[in-house]
């Protein structure tokens, strides 16, 4: 059973304010359902990219892996490790929200990484193909780390905000908006009781009146 508003008289000033305050958090209860609704549509799409991105890593990352064992059978371990340490690159990454459903999301940007083998800086006259492969493979999953980061955190801050809302919800629907009616219920209840104990008062004084009148 739902708790009456405290500190309420019973009045038809009061009345009238509950009246206005129901239909506001009906309203805003319907909008905050709407709300999560569409929220919970876009985490689902994010959750299957989030998905998407996962095994696209895992497949670059298993190709480079391979291709670097293969590298390093032909070259040898401490071969393949010097020419990663002249090899060097820097990646730039530029970091930016975007906005879904009023949520700021990250969005993270790094640009086309992926260098030809003349870039890289090795000469691939005593170098393999299997070694060019493999960095072409690391260089493609590092994007693909990166998109995979920018979708979790996406669907982090989307589960989070999901949350938040369906907790307004159903505060809403299971204690504000019942306490309101309750409340709007002993009101009209009281007011009630008030009129006819006022009309049971009129008719004595009425019948008092009248009988001194007799006298």
């Amino acid at each position: 059973m739902a708790v009456v508003v405290e500190g309420v008289h019973p009045t038809r000033m009061e009345l009238l304010k509950l009246s206005r305050r129901t239909k506001l958090a009906e309203k805003g209860h319907e909008l905050l359902r709407e709300k999560r609704d569409a929220l919970i549509t876009e985490f689902l799409d994010v959750v299957e990219d989030v998905r998407g991105a996962r095994k696209n890593v895992e497949a670059k990352l298993e190709s480079a892996f391979r291709e670097l064992t293969i590298a390093q059978a032909i070259l040898g371990v401490n071969e393949v490790r010097q020419i990663s340490w002249i090899t060097p690159q820097e990646i730039f990454v530029d970091l930016d929200t975007r906005n879904i459903m009023g949520v700021k999301v990250p969005l993270i940007e790094t640009g086309d990484i992926t260098r030809s083998i003349m870039q890289r800086g090795y000469g691939f006259v005593d170098t393999s193909s299997a070694l060019d492969r493999a960095a072409k493979n690391f260089e493609e999953a590092l994007v693909s780390i990166v998109k995979l980061a920018e979708t979790e955190e996406t669907a982090k801050k989307l589960a989070a905000e999901i949350e938040k809302t369906k907790r307004k919800v159903n505060a809403l629907e299971y204690i504000i908006v019942p306490r309101l009616v309750a409340t709007t219920k002993y009101i009209t209840m009281r007011l009630e009781e008030m009129e006819r104990e006022s009309f049971c008062r009129l008719k004595k004084i009425k019948a008092v009146l009248q009988r001194r009148e007799i006298e």
